[in-house]
């Protein structure tokens, strides 16, 4: 298969991560004989210091032309310490998912036995927690209308019809998929976009008959997330309620350098870990690059590439279980691994096997 893909490093371990995740990529190809073809393009704090914008015009269409775009992360301290700042690295990821229609996240969350030990959850509770949080991208108090001045601030949480008909079909063809269990979390009892949330996702339930769906307040399924993961098979929810649930699972796998994720839409797919930037870490060599390289995954298997996506989680798992880890997530006492060496270890085991 041939595949032209827009690399989007971004900014501080971005670039670092990326590496990894284009050289198995490569890897990938020379095994199974495909073409991957890269277009590197510039985003977030490094697109504002060459051209004023995080998402320019140039990259914009480096990601349309793609099949598929590979991102890693965007976020600079420069711009985080600057309330008054006119031009932040993340509107160039908002701009990118709205003008890519990229409407629908999907993190799955899943465990590693080998790493139990080092989220701070009971090891009872996590064991066989696997679920996927699928997020509603494009819509929400992240794009609806904004004021702020001295005295006062709002942000608008505006959902139409079509959007969320649109992502609620995502979630229940996913469950359909799984193991056949929605969970709709809103907050329904307070805010009336939650209501038309669950209104129509009610309307829509006899579509499914095989799906169980029920609903949940965000407040209690925060909670659940944490003491009962194992409850879950697909969650769907709002852009702002999903952003923050889905870095609470960071806490399931014990590292958000674990998490891959996809956006999917109008137009060109995107995969990306789920983690920041990590600027304090940049050129360190000690970023956790294994989202990174699972995103690669998903971006194969979105395209068919089953095979190839499960070799390189075949050869994350083994690395892990060799404990070529980097220092987040090392055993006491194991040897020190940089984002280099684990990315190399896990192109020569691709190599191998």
């Amino acid at each position: 298969m041939k595949l032209n893909i827009a690399v989007l490093a971004g900014d501080g371990i971005g670039p670092e991560i990326m590496k990894q995740g284009v050289a198995v990529m490569d890897a990938i190809a020379a095994k199974y004989n495909h073409t991957f073809t890269y277009n590197e393009a510039i985003c977030g704090a490094h697109a504002i210091d060459e051209v004023g914008d995080p998402f320019p015009d140039d990259t914009f269409k480096a990601c349309m032309e793609a099949d598929a775009v590979l991102f890693a992360a965007v976020g600079d301290p420069r711009f985080d310490n600057n309330p008054t700042a006119k031009v932040r690295p993340e509107q160039g990821l908002l701009a990118m998912r709205k003008k890519l229609g990229l409407f629908a996240n999907v993190r799955p969350v899943a465990t590693f036995d080998c790493l139990l030990h080092k989220s701070p959850l009971k090891d009872e509770l996590l064991r066989g927690a696997d679920f996927v949080v699928i997020r509603e991208l494009t819509g929400g108090m992240y794009f609806g209308e904004k004021y702020q001045d001295n005295d006062k601030a709002y942000d608008t949480d505006i959902y139409t019809r079509p959007e969320i008909e649109r992502i609620l079909k995502v979630a229940f063809e996913y469950a359909m998929k799984r193991n056949k269990h929605l969970t709709v979390v809103d907050k329904a009892n307070v805010l009336a976009s939650s209501r038309l949330w669950r209104q129509i996702a009610k309307e829509m339930e006899p579509q499914y008959p095989e799906v169980t769906t029920d609903y949940m307040f965000i407040d209690n399924a925060a909670m659940r997330v944490l003491t009962e993961p194992t409850f879950f098979d697909v969650i769907v929810t709002e852009n702002t309620f999903g952003d923050i649930l889905t870095d609470e699972t960071s806490c399931i796998t014990g590292s958000m350098g674990l998490q891959p994720s996809s956006s999917l839409g109008e137009h060109t797919p995107l995969f990306e870990p789920v983690h920041g930037s990590w600027p304090q870490a940049a050129g360190q060599n000690l970023a956790n690059p294994l989202a990174q390289i699972l995103s690669a995954a998903m971006l194969l298997e979105h395209f068919g590439l089953t095979e190839e996506g499960q070799t390189i989680r075949k050869a994350v798992d083994a690395s892990l279980d060799a404990n070529v880890r980097t220092p987040e997530i090392q055993v006491e006492g194991g040897a020190h691994y940089g984002t280099e060496e684990v990315g190399a270890w896990i192109v020569d085991w691709i190599a191998k096997h």
